[in-house]
Formats: C-alpha cells, sequence, structure tokens
C-alpha cells in the first residue's frame, strides 16, 4: 500500500492522547531524517468546527469526514463509546477502506470501526477495561485483550493508549521498513518495537524479587546479540534464579525472554538488510542466529517473508 495520505477522524469527546499518537507519527516533517513526507490532515464533521477533548480543549479540524476517502491511512483514534454512531462516519470508513486504504483504530476507536461491520469474523483488539462491553456489543468479533495490536492486513486495532503507538509504528515498519520505524521512535523516544503478542499490561513485580530493573542487562545483549544468550545465562549475570528471573522478566517486559531475543535479533537483521550489503549468512551470524535458514525460518515467521524478498524491498544500499 501507499503510505502518503494519513486521514485522523474526529468524534467528540476525543481522547487527547490517542489523537496525539496519530499526528506524532505521521503528522511531523522529519524529512531531514531520511523519512518519508505525509500529508496528514484532520477530518471532522464540520470543517473548522471545533471538536471537543475529554479532557478540555478543542481540535479544529481542516477536513471534512468526507476527505478522508482518498486517504491511505484513517486512523480512528479513541472517543466516547456511544450507542450510535454517525451514519455518515460510518459510511466514510466503509468507503475508505473499499476503495483500498487501510483502516487504523486505537483503544476504543475498535468501536467505532467494529460498528461499520468491518470486523465482523475478524480478531481485533481493544482496551482490556472494555472486554465485557465489546464481546456484548459485537459477539461476531474475536476479541483480545492479551495483545498490543492485531493486524489484519487491511485493518489493525491496537490496544489503550501506548499501545497506539506500537500499532503505529508496526504499520510504518511493515510498509516503509525498520529503519525508518526507528528513526520515528528514536525521535519519540520510544521502544523501536514491542510485539503485538505481548500483553496489554505487565504483572507487578513479584514481592521476592528486590533486584533493580533489567534494563542494563537488556541493554547488554542488544550490544552482543552476536552471543548465545539462554534463560540460564541471563539469569546467572543477573544474579537471580532461572525461575525468579524468567517471573521478574515478563513482568517488566510483558513477554518471555525467548520471545523477545527472537524478535529483537529479527528487529536487527531487519536493519542490516537494509542499510547493508552483507550476505544473509552473514547477518544470521551477526544477529545470533546459528545459521542463514534459521534466520529465514524465524524471519519469515516474524516478518511475514523472506529476508531476500524484505531487501529487495527496502534496502538503501
Amino acid at each position: 500500500m501507499a503510505l502518503h495520505r494519513i486521514a485522523a477522524l474526529l468524534l467528540e469527546p476525543m481522547a487527547a492522547f490517542e489523537y496525539a499518537v496519530a499526528a506524532e507519527v505521521f503528522g511531523l516533517d522529519r524529512t531531514d531524517d531520511g523519512v518519508p513526507p505525509f500529508e496528514f490532515i484532520t477530518a471532522g464533521p464540520v470543517v473548522g468546527e471545533p471538536v471537543g477533548l475529554n479532557s478540555g480543549g478543542a481540535i479544529v479540524p481542516t477536513h471534512a469526514w468526507s476527505d478522508a476517502i482518498d486517504a491511505d491511512l484513517v486512523v480512528v483514534p479513541a472517543s466516547a463509546i456511544r450507542e450510535d454512531y454517525p451514519a455518515d462516519l460510518l459510511d466514510v470508513i466503509r468507503t475508505a477502506h473499499a476503495r483500498g486504504a487501510t483502516i487504523l483504530t486505537i483503544c476504543s476507536g475498535a468501536f467505532t470501526l467494529a460498528a461499520t461491520g468491518l470486523l465482523d469474523g475478524k480478531r481485533a483488539t481493544t482496551h482490556w477495561r472494555y472486554l465485557d462491553l465489546f464481546r456484548q456489543r459485537f459477539p461476531q468479533v474475536d476479541v483480545s485483550m492479551d495483545v498490543l495490536y492485531v493486524d489484519n492486513g487491511s485493518i489493525i486495532t491496537g490496544a489503550g493508549t501506548s499501545a497506539g503507538i506500537d500499532a503505529c509504528l508496526h504499520l510504518v515498519r511493515r510498509e516503509l521498513g525498520a529503519g525508518v520505524a526507528n528513526v520515528i521512535a528514536r525521535r519519540m523516544v520510544v521502544p523501536p518495537q514491542r510485539d503485538g503478542g505481548q500483553r496489554q499490561y505487565v504483572q507487578a513485580p513479584v514481592p521476592e524479587c528486590t533486584a533493580d530493573s533489567l534494563q542494563p542487562i537488556l541493554l547488554h545483549v542488544l550490544e552482543n546479540l552476536h552471543e548465545p544468550h539462554s534463560v540460564s545465562s541471563l539469569a546467572r549475570h543477573a544474579v537471580m534464579s532461572e525461575r525468579t528471573f524468567a517471573r521478574r522478566f515478563v513482568a517488566e517486559t510483558g513477554t518471555t525472554p525467548h520471545r523477545w531475543l527472537l524478535q529483537q535479533r529479527v528487529l536487527r537483521a531487519r536493519v542490516l538488510l537494509e542499510r547493508s550489503d552483507a550476505s544473509i549468512e552473514q547477518i544470521a551470524g551477526d544477529v545470533g542466529f546459528s545459521s542463514a535458514a534459521l534466520l529465514r525460518a524465524h524471519f519469515q515467521t516474524v516478518v511475514g517473508t523472506s529476508p531476500q524478498r524484505y531487501r529487495r524491498a527496502f534496502s538503501t544500499t
């Protein structure tokens, strides 16, 4: 898909943060850093008529809802959950999707999208606190609360608040490559990739664990991805038992050590495929896979394509 014209749909009362996520990722000019230019528009019921925020204040839309029909990406941020949604808004979303636009929701924006019928029979997510209400309202949707976002191709649903950042960066990474996503993430001072399969919220640290944050260990691993790592070796480094370390890791990151390490190795491989001419075999060794075949297998599972195809699509060398 093209990813040039992005429209954020406003519905009063809007959630300020969720709207700001889309504006921050797509609304700032980062061409000096090598990010392709985006055209970001704010669409409301009436051009120039303020749309109130749930935290006070308002946003003045520069475009009407209907102007989002020809967008490449339509973002539906969170707004107050209501019994009925404006018919013309739902028609705009359906028409944009039928014309080839990707629809991305953040938090309770999934309710608006579900009201169009486009989520029927699909897997989706929204904020965990709305689980019962969503299932009651839309039983035909397979809703999951234990993920940060769900990618259905032309439809992406993100969970609450900061998970919207993950969903937006995932889409950028999918369409424009890991390098561009990393630039935006670095400017936003957020992790470049949290796997969509991670939990929406992490558990509180277990009471018996009195060690400091695991961040130094995570940084050590990232700086030495080429070396072998295991739960036992990392636990020794953290001066913890394997059981305690594994529980603490899930509590702090929302995923298991094995899954986190696999994601980081694939992410690093993506960057090397984009920015270097190194062979697949060399990249496999550089990121800690024992063979090119193993890299290909995990890359296909995580990214959905082969390293060779990914390089042809996103290489900058």
